[in-house]
């Protein structure tokens, strides 16, 4: 059985992202990866704009199962901002986000970090997986999308990822070493529209980009 991510968690998580949405003047959007120093490995895209995400280690969901190495991170902005941003992890786990939200879906090809991040905040749950990961492995995560419209699965831009695939929501992540693994079907269950999310109830449809794939499953609001 998969236990329910603890209430504790849950109320720090939320909490700890319960600042207003402001909004920060800039320039048009681009995705980043992690700046130097980062708990993620350094990407291939120049740093710019100002830097968010997590500034305290992460500490284990701990218990058994596939999501006992789930890692949870608290103390995350949620400003909006137009323009580049530089996130702490790679992939970001919350943080600062473009206005708008990335659509939920299936994409082939890589999208806008900060519009994926605002996902997260609508109870999306990101999965990225390595350029190179091989066809079959990327049709099993392209089925997903079929039953959850809270679900977000895109190519990571360049090698950067600290595992083949890695599940993120908001203010928690885990790696997967194959989409097969039973830690996706597990974080999906969990955390899609979980208690860790801070906008319950904000669809993740009808935001910036066309999905290759889309779930078939309502919107929900």
């Amino acid at each position: 059985m998969i236990r329910r991510l603890p209430i504790v968690v849950a109320v720090v998580l939320v909490l700890g992202a319960a600042a207003a949405c402001g909004t920060t003047s800039g320039g048009s959007s681009a995705a980043t990866g992690s700046a130097p120093g980062s708990t993620g490995a350094a990407t291939t895209t120049v740093p710019s704009g100002p830097l968010t995400g997590a500034t305290a280690p992460p500490t284990l969901l701990g218990g058994s199962g596939p999501l006992a190495k789930t890692r949870v991170y608290a103390g995350l902005s949620r400003n909006h901002v137009d323009g580049p941003i530089r996130y702490r992890q790679t992939p970001p786990v919350g943080g600062d986000h473009n206005p708008v939200w990335q659509t939920c879906g299936y994409y082939s090809s890589p999208v806008n970090t900060p519009n994926g991040v605002h996902s997260l905040e609508h109870g999306a749950v990101w999965i990225t997986y390595r350029p190179g990961l091989p066809a079959p492995q990327q049709a099993v995560l392209r089925a997903i999308v079929t039953d959850h419209p809270y679900v977000l699965i895109t190519p990571w831009a360049d090698g950067s990822l600290p595992s083949p695939v890695v599940l993120s929501a908001w203010g928690v992540q885990l790696d997967a070493p194959s989409a097969t693994s039973p830690a996706v079907a597990a974080f999906v269950r969990e955390f899609e529209r979980g208690p860790q999310t801070p906008e319950q109830g904000v669809p993740c449809a009808g935001g910036v980009g066309s999905p290759d794939v889309q779930s078939r499953a309502p919107a929900g609001n």
